[in-house]
């Protein structure tokens, strides 16, 4: 028999897709895992036992999270429900917003903000502006255009619908005239929208007839030929509103609408709402549309390196230093496409852009790469296919290096991301419910979580240890604790002082403990379960030997409950090497360093994992590496 010594130094692949466990020769098989369920990878390399989430508030229905940052202090979470925006600050809401949206609504709506205020897209609904007055106080208004103030003339987008060979015939020149066209254009929605005629505007006040019109002339025309020199504003009731928006180089630039879904507009430079094309000079308002093999649908803007447009078959790049109707130039870098059912926002990530791919199955990573001068879309999803699939939202957390997105099967798909390391490294995240929204402000991460009926907003904190979690005190103790209407009905853990107590069933929103306490935490159980790949083919020199594990070693590091399963049942080695048999009992200390645990029983299937990590225990567990040393029979 030959014993073999395997260490595993790093968990930094993550947990890797079955189709890949005959790839021994895989780099990532060293670093990988067959399951890291409820787990935080962290960028060195080791894998924890995840945040608990802190319960913050219930709300009436599904919907999405909104972060809105005024700056590094005064940050807040928006929760956009059906007809309804909720603002909260540091947890606690602090204004209530009648809303347009629908429920179904939300989930095309898009975002940008710049200081106090926020931009809100729908193509099927007039943009808002969401302005930040203070912190209690707050308004969502239409956008409005800049309006000439000596010609009344609102410089806002136009567009010519109609054939370019379509005239119209104003019967006057200034006052109430009637417009005629030589075909049938006008229809009962054009009713209090604007023409341009000539470059001058009037607005429609009735529509008598598919080729007649009623209006007020705004500027004064230049005649009463029939002319083609015409076109009505971009965005109104009958056409759509924008898709999306973006601030880009002292511009807010437009990306697509409904009935014109692959055309930009840019503002005038340094005036934001100013979208007059005047002359062509370089500060003034620029427009075209991305003219290819295929309508590319506009569905996201981003403002990096260059301004990045994903559309829905192919991801483009508008540059010119600084950006002027002479200089700009439109650039398609990759064949990819954005997905279509939902806006998910893309992320930047240390340059790079993560956008999700058309097929709901590919995290891309959007790239300038030096050598090429060109953008790469590398998928970053490629090694955990079984577990990205189908995303519904994304945010990154900066101060774990996580990136969160919640799937729609309502679990919750973490990439731990470090590109100067090359550690890319997927887990996957349960909870008793289902993962809707999740939202990053500064170094927190919220989430949006439908449970049992109820939907709630937690936040991911180190403290909870569990999920939809509350913690209280009280002087002197006391045994009887309210508060926990959310979960009815529902068994929660405890912790109370410091020790884990027997779970209790919530009843009327209250839980009374077996003795009284001071300090308690009480929430939702979670289960971590870790698993390793097989034994490495490449190692044993073949695969269908027959081997066995003759002893592991796991080094810890500020862990309290370690429960594996090594072929015998699950053993808390942890706390048994420290003479702690009963957690009842009393907190077991942090452990770090160390912890060897014997083994015995020959496995004939070397495709099946050696041990097996499952813990509910809601106490920290930190696993830095893994030694295993095996017997191989010859």
């Amino acid at each position: 028999m030959t014993r073999i010594r395997q260490v595993k130094t790093s968990f930094t692949a993550g947990e890797i897709s079955p189709l890949l466990l005959g790839r021994g020769d895989l780099r990532a098989y060293e670093n990988g895992a067959k399951t890291l369920d409820n787990v935080t990878i962290h960028p060195t390399g080791g894998v924890s036992r995840r945040n608990g989430l802190y319960f913050i508030d219930a709300i009436a229905g599904p919907g999405r999270l909104v972060a809105f940052e005024f700056n590094t202090e005064q940050t807040y979470l928006l929760a956009i429900i059906n007809h309804t925006i909720l603002i909260y600050h540091q947890g606690v809401q602090v204004a209530t917003i009648t809303a347009p949206w629908t429920e179904e609504q939300i989930r095309q709506i898009t975002w940008t903000q710049s200081a106090d205020t926020l931009l809100l897209c729908h193509p099927n609904v007039p943009p808002k502006k969401l302005i930040r007055l203070g912190d209690t106080s707050w308004q969502l208004l239409d956008w409005e255009f800049q309006t000439d103030s000596t010609t009344n003339a609102v410089q806002q987008p136009y567009y010519k619908y109609a054939a370019e060979s379509m005239t119209i015939t104003p019967s006057g020149t200034t006052g109430t005239i009637t417009l005629t066209t030589n075909g049938a254009v006008f229809q009962s929605t054009h009713a209090n929208t604007r023409l341009r005629i000539a470059g001058k505007e009037v607005l429609i006040n009735s529509i008598s007839s598919p080729t007649v019109v009623n209006a007020t002339v705004i500027q004064t025309l230049a005649n009463t030929n029939p002319t083609t020199d015409w076109a009505e504003q971009a965005f109104s009731p009958l056409h759509g509103w924008p898709q999306c928006a973006v601030f880009h180089q002292d511009r807010l630039v437009i990306g697509g609408s409904r009935d014109l879904p692959n055309r930009l507009w840019f503002s005038q430079s340094g005036q934001l709402w100013n979208f007059n094309k005047g002359t062509g000079l370089d500060d003034e308002s620029i427009e075209f549309s991305l003219l290819s093999d295929q309508v590319n649908a506009i569905r996201a803007l981003f403002s990096g390196r260059h301004l990045q447009v994903f559309t829905s078959g192919a991801e483009w790049i508008v540059i010119g230093s600084p950006l002027t109707p002479q200089s700009i130039q439109l650039n398609r870098q990759t064949r990819i496409g954005a997905v279509m059912e939902r806006y998910i926002p893309p992320v930047n990530v240390d340059g790079a852009t993560l956008f999700v791919g058309r097929t709901g199955q590919e995290l891309r990573e959007f790239l300038y790469a030096d050598v090429e001068q060109a953008y790469q879309a590398n998928d970053l999803a490629i090694l955990a296919r079984h577990l990205f699939n189908q995303p519904v939202d994304q945010a990154f957390d900066p101060l774990s290096r996580v990136l969160y997105a919640p799937l729609s099967d309502g679990t919750l798909a973490t990439l731990t991301l470090y590109r100067t390391e090359s550690v890319s490294a997927w887990s996957r995240m349960k909870t008793n419910g289902n993962f809707l929204s999740v939202c990053a402000i500064g170094n927190d991460m919220y989430v949006l979580v439908e449970r049992n009926g109820y939907y709630l907003i937690e936040k991911f904190t180190a403290d909870a240890r569990m999920d939809s979690a509350l913690s209280g005190s009280a002087n002197p103790p006391t045994a009887t604790w309210s508060g926990l209407s959310h979960l009815d009905g529902q068994t929660v853990q405890i912790i109370a002082d410091g020790i884990v107590q027997p779970s209790k069933t919530v009843i009327s929103g209250m839980v009374t403990l077996d003795k009284p306490a001071r300090d308690v935490i009480m929430g939702l159980k979670f289960t971590h379960r870790i698993e390793p790949l097989p034994a490495n083919a490449y190692t044993l020199d073949g695969v269908g030997r027959t081997l066995r594990l003759v002893d592991v070693t796991f080094r810890l590091h500020d862990t309290q409950a370690l429960t594996i399963d090594s072929g015998r049942g699950p053993k808390d080695i942890a706390l048994r090497r420290l003479g702690h048999d009963n957690l009842l009992d009393a907190p077991p200390p942090l452990t770090s360093g160390d912890i060897k645990l014997r083994a015995f029983g020959w496995h004939r299937d070397s495709s099946q994992p050696l041990w097996q990590i499952t813990q509910d225990m809601p106490l920290p567990c930190t696993i830095l590496s893994v030694t295993m040393q095996l017997k191989v029979n010859e």
